[in-house]
């Protein structure tokens, strides 16, 4: 008997995707892509990341008003858990599948990030990803600090009961590591809503109650927030519309570039063009299409779900017709001649390889760590606006904690009520880290680092640091 694989999908952070291919997963109508060889999408580099994230937070040094013990704290993870996860396979055999979860820091509250599952992941990524989510958690107000957990395993090689297996295994292994009030995991790269509910199930038999809280991006009828399956790209989108109202710009003038097809650039294309921006290209992992008079993007995403292909098509009713369109690559969608750049895939997109080639005034990171910082100096010499991933792609996590917070209080919130108050606060945060850019004349990835570390550095300096500890040796 041939078995039947599980077909997930990507995604770029907190809640950003929903990975599809399991049964009985209603919480969402979206399909994504199954997991691929990304042969037209430059895999991110490893080794570096964590490094390379830290470096990010000299230049904001200079403008936040904290006590270097900070930094000091930031470079160095809380905690650190590595497992070996036994795995039962349906012929009988037992396989040994590596993971991990790192806590950054918890001064601000509870951890929080995503699991991914990926052939790919290792340590110096988890790292990477648990300190992006510290400063996302700060730069929104948030009260988490941040954590990200990984398995590294080819999802697609596994059925749904090995799938199932692995995910209840990995729960076992980290349990003394979690909780609703230490460290609140959620889906992230090839998990959904049902790897998390199976998480839930997991830990509750474990403590021997029901616990909701302990996961988010749960499906919706075991304590799942509403609004979180498009929150990432939904924040993203507020960000958007507040720059359209500090650019003026006239949205039907605005060409859009949207690397990444799946929940997150789905999401925003579909917001965007409801608003009239003219989506002229997109890309999934085996490559784009591009179309200068731009997309119909309902049609786009109608075909891509019941395909699982991304096509140049025009959609009326369940009858499908292809347009005239370019096909192009990946890297060649980065370097389109358009107003608004949208990487929603992979980290390390934009390189210093590639950063002189791109042509977009404005670049929206909805994917984590798309752009190196050797690019961001290549950028910043052209005048580029990014506007930073832990800002930009924070309505994920914002979602969590949303969910999180009905979990505790057993009292769910309308969709109209999410959607406000993602809005309230992606528009405060957004007009917070523009104010510090006019204040510090920088750009605003630092600025927004700027805004995380003030909030960060005004925890840590409540519980005493050198200058405090200082002062009361020397009056005593």
């Amino acid at each position: 008997m041939q078995k039947e694989q599980f077909s997930p999908g990507g995604q770029s952070g907190e809640h950003a995707e929903w990975a599809g291919g399991l049964p009985g997963d209603h919480s969402s109508s979206v399909l994504v892509s199954p997991l691929v060889t990304r042969n037209d999408m430059p895999a991110p580099e490893t080794g570096h990341l964590f490094a390379d994230a830290i470096n990010r937070l000299d230049q904001a040094m200079r403008y936040a008003h904290i006590d270097t013990e900070v930094l000091e704290k930031l470079k160095h993870p809380k905690a650190i858990l590595q497992v070996s996860i036994p795995l039962r396979m349906d012929d009988g055999s037992l396989r040994i599948v590596e993971g991990c979860r790192v806590r950054h820091n918890d001064t601000r509250g509870p951890t929080k990030g995503g699991i991914r599952y990926h052939p790919q992941v290792n340590l110096d990524e988890i790292k990477a990803l648990a300190f992006w989510m510290t400063c996302k958690c700060a730069v929104v107000g948030i009260p988490y600090g941040g954590a990200k957990g990984g398995v590294t395993i080819n999802p697609k090689e596994l059925s749904r009961l090995e799938l199932e297996r692995l995910s209840r295994g990995f729960i076992r292994q980290i349990a003394d590591f979690i909780g609703p009030d230490t460290d609140i995991p959620a889906p992230d790269v090839y998990t959904n809503s049902m790897v998390m509910g199976w998480m839930m199930d997991e830990y509750s038999k474990i403590v021997r109650r029901h616990t909701p809280a302990v996961i988010t991006g749960k499906p919706i009828p075991l304590g799942g927030s509403l609004g979180r399956d498009d929150a990432t790209g939904r924040g993203g989108y507020y960000c958007i519309k507040e720059l359209e109202k500090r650019r003026g710009w006239k949205a039907s003038d605005v060409r859009v570039a949207i690397q990444g097809f799946g929940n997150v650039g789905q999401a925003v294309a579909r917001l965007l063009h409801a608003d009239g921006y003219k989506v002229v290209a997109v890309s999934d992992s085996q490559g784009g299409i591009f179309k200068p008079e731009g997309f119909d993007v309902p049609s786009l995403i109608q075909f891509k779900n019941e395909s699982l292909r991304l096509k140049a098509v025009y959609c009326k009713g369940s009858v499908c017709e292809v347009v005239d369109a370019e096909a192009i690559s990946n890297q060649e969608l980065l370097e389109q001649d358009v107003d608004l750049l949208i990487p929603a895939a992979l980290q390390d997109q934009i390189t210093v390889e590639n950063a002189h080639r791109i042509k977009a005034p404005v670049i929206v990171e909805l994917a984590n760590g798309p752009t190196t910082s050797e690019a961001d100096r290549v950028l910043a010499d052209k005048d580029v606006l990014i506007v930073p991933d832990i800002l930009a792609n924070a309505g994920g996590v914002t979602v969590s904690y949303f969910e999180w917070t009905q979990n505790k209080q057993g009292f769910y919130w309308s969709l109209e009520q999410v959607h406000e108050r993602l809005q309230t606060v992606m528009v405060r945060e957004m007009g917070a880290v523009f104010d510090l850019m006019d204040q510090h004349l920088t750009d605003m990835r630092t600025a927004a680092y700027v805004h995380a570390l003030n909030r960060i550095g005004s925890a840590i300096e409540a519980q005493g640091t050198q200058r405090y500890f200082a002062e009361n040796n020397q009056t005593a």
